[in-house]
């Protein structure tokens, strides 16, 4: 894997996953309650690590407004996944996350930048990390 990428085994696709985050994960929000996240802790053995997923709400804003959002949380998490990633294969831990909107919203934010994002997905990695 790349040290900044983001490849396909890194992120989260099905739908029996979303679900089992929902239900049996722990959700954690940033202090300023824009980024909410669920997450899950598991132990495995053979292959440690971290998948994400993005997920935003219609009632966010529209299309394009979404798609910015996804990308930019995306984003974040790449930039900063390292210490996470360094943690889990220490541990031999499978970390599964789910990070969706909080208060964010079109009416707003207008136009989104990374300044916005970033604080609120570093702290929410802070916390995970914590709990590990």
């Amino acid at each position: 894997m790349k040290k900044y990428g983001l490849s396909a085994q890194e992120k989260i696709k099905s739908r029996k996953e979303f679900e089992t985050i929902y239900q049996l994960g722990k959700t954690i929000h940033s202090s300023n309650n824009t980024i909410k996240a669920n997450y899950i802790v598991d132990i495995e053995e053979q292959y440690p690590g971290v998948e994400i997923a993005v997920a935003v709400s219609r009632k966010s804003g529209n299309a394009v407004w979404r798609n910015k959002l996804k990308r930019l949380l995306r984003e974040s998490y790449r930039i900063n996944k390292t210490d996470l990633l360094n943690l889990c294969s220490v541990n031999n831990k499978k970390v599964r996350v789910v990070f969706s909107t909080g208060t964010f919203n079109q009416r707003e934010y207008k136009k989104l930048k990374l300044n916005d994002v970033l604080p609120g997905v570093i702290e929410i990695i802070e916390m995970i990390k914590g709990s590990i």
